[in-house]
């Protein structure tokens, strides 16, 4: 048990949050609650497209677009696309968050790695992908190393920014207290910094997590042979809205997943945490 834990058994009562009076919700009513809007949302949807509301060739119903996405994975064209999407995401997050991670760690604990790299960094930051697309496609081409670079860069700043927040963030008693028990440096950042920063680090994660689709749907835009970016692009030339509304309806699941990902591995990473658990 890292000192962090041990002090957040000790002094968790005091941050510890009571739910609302009169409110009882078990975790499985949580989640059933979650999907409630957007449950009302389709049954809407599908309502309105049936009674002509909606025109169909400007939104198709719901029962359309998922026999589209059972004859598309059937063809296994939707299979191969996504299978396409999730590497490319899966690679750049690999490599933007490892670096964003590294750098972040350095300039958290270094006030002169801070002043030599934070400026540089967070003019970067600043660009928008659009802007940046141009030069990217100059460098790299319209292969999968440029899809992959845009997805690292977009991954690479929410893990920076807050792996130094989260180190800079660090409770200075706990410090203390481990010096106090005899820690040596190493032993201080594994056992009292890192884990103090780690809430921080996976709020990152989720950011990121949002981001590199961002960016891919970008890169997928320009000279994709496939991918869910090159199926809505192909859908748009043909006119097939459906295709078009199955791709983003994909994306927001993918999103959902991934956040749900993360929010596991916060439960499991945080248990000592009195904000975080399995009750969370």
């Amino acid at each position: 048990m890292s000192v962090t834990t041990e002090f957040a058994a000790t002094e968790g009562r005091t941050y510890s949050s009571a739910p609302l009076p009169g409110i009882r919700l078990g975790q499985n009513g949580l989640v059933a609650l979650s999907w409630l809007v957007p449950v009302l949302l389709l049954i809407v949807w599908e309502g309105l497209a049936r009674f002509g509301w909606i025109e169909p060739h400007l939104l198709p119903a719901p029962s359309k677009v998922a026999l589209t996405a059972y004859k598309l994975t059937v063809s296994g064209t939707l299979l191969h696309d996504l299978a396409v999407s999730l590497l490319r995401a899966a690679v750049g997050f690999a490599i933007g968050g490892g670096i964003g991670f590294a750098l972040g760690t350095l300039v958290g604990f270094s006030r002169i790695a801070e002043a030599f790299i934070d400026r540089s960094v967070q003019m970067v930051r600043a660009i928008p992908f659009l802007a940046v697309l141009p030069l990217v496609i100059v460098w790299l081409g319209v292969g999968e190393g440029q899809k992959i670079f845009l997805v690292a860069l977009g991954v690479a700043f929410p893990i920076y920014v807050n792996t130094t927040l989260g180190i800079r963030q660090v409770d200075p008693k706990l410090v203390e207290l481990g010096r106090v028990q005899g820690l040596s440096n190493w032993e201080l950042i594994a056992r009292i910094v890192l884990p103090g920063a780690l809430p921080s680090i996976l709020t990152g994660v989720r950011f990121s997590l949002a981001t590199a689709w961002l960016a891919l749907v970008v890169a997928e835009t320009i000279g994709a042979q496939a991918g869910l970016g090159f199926l809505a692009l192909d859908a748009r030339e043909f006119l097939r809205t459906d295709v078009i509304v199955l791709t983003v309806i994909i994306y927001a699941m993918i999103g959902v997943a991934a956040d749900s990902l993360a929010r596991l591995l916060e439960r499991r990473l945080l248990k000592w945490h009195p904000n975080y658990g399995a009750g969370r």
